[in-house]
Parts: C-alpha cells; sequence; structure tokens
C-alpha cells in the first residue's frame, strides 16, 4: 500500500532520477513532473532543455512512474528573469538560482503538485530536512561537497513542511552508482552548471542581447584610470578574465563598482585590501525558523556556493537589515549575492550583501 502521492521534479538529471527511484522503492506513489522554465531559445544550440524533457521522459519510463511536464516559463520571466535584468542594468550581480528555488521550484512547483492531489514534493537537491518538535530545520546534505542549503535558505516552514530531499544522506559517487545498478540512462550524465537560461553560451553574449553596453574608465583604487570597460554589466567582483589590461607583474581583478558614475575598479595583485573584506551588511533577512539568531551565539557564513565555512559573528539591526563581521578577511564580497548563516548543521537563513569593507 502507498505511503502517499509524491510529486518529484524531474530535470533529467541524475539526481532528480535517483530521487524518483528512491521514493518509490520506499513504497510512494511517485509522479513525475518535468518544468519548462525558459522557452526563448528552444531552437539554440546552447539551450538543453529539449535534450533533458527526453532524457526525463526515459528515466520515468525505466521506474515505471507516470510524468507529466508544466511550463512555468512566465512565472519564470515575471518572477526570476525580470529581476535578473534590473539588477544587471544597474551593474550589480543577483544570484537567480536562489530566486528560482523559492519562487518556481518551492512555490510554483509546490502548489501545482498540490492540486494535483501531491501530499509533498521532493527534488535532487543535496540537503536535509529535520522536524523538530513543530519546527522543521534545513540542514546540510552528508556530501559537503555537493551541499545545496546555500541554494535554499530562503524557503520558509510551510514549504519545508511539504518538501522531501532523499539524496541528504547520499554521497554524489553513491547517487551514480544506484541510477548505474538500476539502469537509469543518465547514470553517467554530466552535472548542469551555470545558470539555467544562458546555458552553455558566453555570458557577455547572452546579456548583450537583453541590455546596451555603457562604456566607461576603469580605475585603480588610488584614483588612476588604466582601461575602459565595456559596461558594468558584463563584470563580477573577483573577476580576472578579460578585463583587457596590458603590462607585466601581478594580474588584475575587479575590485569594486562605482555604479554612481559607471567606474569600474581595478585592483593589481589577488590579495589587494580593496579585494578583501572582514565586516558585510546584509538586508531582506529571512530566517528559516521565523527567529532571529541570538547574537551571542558563534555562527559561520558563506557568501558563496561551495566556500568553506567561515566563523563570524552576526548583529541584527532589525528584522530585515543586519551586519555579519568575520574572523579572517574574505575575497570578493559580492553586493547582491547571498550571504547564508549556519549553526553547525543548521542552515538558519541568510540575506542579501548590501555592501562590505
Amino acid at each position: 500500500m502507498a505511503k502517499g502521492c509524491i510529486v518529484v521534479g524531474i530535470s533529467g538529471g541524475v539526481d532528480s532520477a535517483v530521487t524518483a527511484l528512491l521514493l518509490k522503492q520506499q513504497g510512494y506513489k511517485v509522479i513525475g513532473l518535468f518544468m519548462k522554465n525558459w522557452e526563448d531559445d528552444d531552437s539554440d544550440e546552447h539551450c538543453s532543455s529539449r535534450q533533458d524533457l527526453i532524457d526525463a521522459v526515459s528515466i520515468a519510463d525505466t521506474i515505471d512512474i507516470p510524468i507529466e511536464t508544466v511550463n512555468f516559463a512566465k512565472e519564470y520571466k515575471d518572477r526570476v528573469f525580470s529581476h535578473f535584468l534590473r539588477e544587471y542594468a544597474a551593474g550589480r550581480t543577483p544570484n537567480p538560482d536562489i530566486l528560482c528555488n523559492s519562487e518556481i521550484k518551492f512555490k510554483a512547483f509546490l502548489e501545482h503538485a498540490v492540486n494535483m492531489g501531491a501530499d509533498s514534493i521532493a527534488t535532487g537537491h543535496y540537503a536535509q530536512i529535520r522536524k523538530v518538535a513543530d519546527n522543521y530545520q534545513l540542514l546540510k546534505a552528508i556530501d559537503h561537497n555537493k551541499d545545496q542549503s546555500y541554494f535554499l535558505y530562503r524557503l520558509n516552514q510551510a514549504q519545508l513542511s511539504k518538501t522531501m530531499f532523499p539524496l541528504g544522506l547520499l554521497l554524489k559517487s553513491q547517487v551514480r552508482e544506484i541510477a548505474r545498478q538500476h539502469r537509469l540512462s543518465n547514470y553517467a550524465k554530466k552535472d548542469s552548471t551555470g545558470i539555467c537560461f544562458i546555458g552553455k553560451r558566453p555570458f557577455r553574449e547572452f546579456l548583450n542581447r537583453y541590455l546596451p553596453a555603457q562604456p566607461g574608465p576603469m580605475y585603480t583604487p588610488d584614483g588612476q584610470i588604466v582601461g575602459e570597460h565595456m559596461g558594468l554589466s558584463f563584470y563580477t567582483i573577483g573577476q580576472r578574465q578579460g578585463l583587457g589590461i596590458g603590462g607585466q607583474g601581478l594580474p588584475w581583478f575587479v575590485a569594486a563598482k562605482n555604479i554612481a558614475n559607471n567606474h569600474l575598479i581595478v585592483a593589481q595583485g589577488h590579495d589587494h585590501p580593496a579585494l578583501l573584506s572582514t565586516f558585510l551588511d546584509a538586508t531582506e533577512l529571512h530566517w528559516i525558523d521565523n527567529q532571529i539568531p541570538d547574537i551571542t551565539r558563534n555562527y559561520t557564513a558563506k557568501i558563496r556556493y561551495r566556500q568553506a565555512d567561515v566563523s563570524c559573528h552576526f548583529n541584527a539591526i532589525s528584522d530585515t537589515l543586519g551586519s555579519i563581521e568575520f574572523n579572517e578577511a574574505q575575497w570578493a564580497v559580492t553586493p547582491r549575492q547571498s550571504v547564508v548563516i549556519y549553526y553547525g548543521e543548521i542552515c538558519l537563513g541568510g540575506g542579501t550583501i548590501a555592501h562590505s569593507q
């Protein structure tokens, strides 16, 4: 007798395939759902959505579960891509994957699944959910090299209560081996990387289709002009490649953006002081358990995915604004990226980086 109905987001990759397989083995009624979130480039050589759908249908057939498709392209464009363009047009660097999780995969997808009669949804994310009393906690995955809790910090109690992450207790190597043993055709398929709607095309080429170039001067931190940039939208803090600054000596890196004056600030040398920060302010704070962290505790934080945890002190300024001081200087802290705070293995939440120093 089936335990309940779980709708699994099947992307065509090995992680979601093994997620569906494991849940079926555990006795759940499993329905696969392939989400179409982007349709501007269906005929483009860089877009893999057509092949992903073929792979997803093949996997569902092998596992012997029904699969449906749903088109969230409008929701994605309205809630994620429009925000992405606004931020880049202003010279900032957002993280669309985090917004995609909170607005599409765990909102639009969850609502659709519930309307289908699902008790819960499941995805192939590497993370864990633990219930303590009436509270749901988001924990890191056992495989810290694949842990994706950083991208999930904006989830809330209602979303976590209806979500399952079966891969949280497995290593990636184990997931591939399970897929191989059960003859899933995608057991060796490479993981998708980068921003989903950009695919394999060069980032600058993609932005050129949507945003006009606004060239301006490149300055050193002490005010010397050393070149011209193609537009602040095309650069990110810490970037080394594509600056076009000649000469001998240490390499150059993007250190900051003066958006008001359209100036790109570049510094020479990986460890230049302009690239290092021990303090940041974060806005748009979100706490998974709806509780502001106790400022007397010791926490760790990440300012980018797959970064090693860094010891820090958190101070709440308001419900939506806080400051974080790191025990060690951090390299290339990037405004509009996310800072995520942990207490041991527990992901408490985080916010959007406003500025650092």
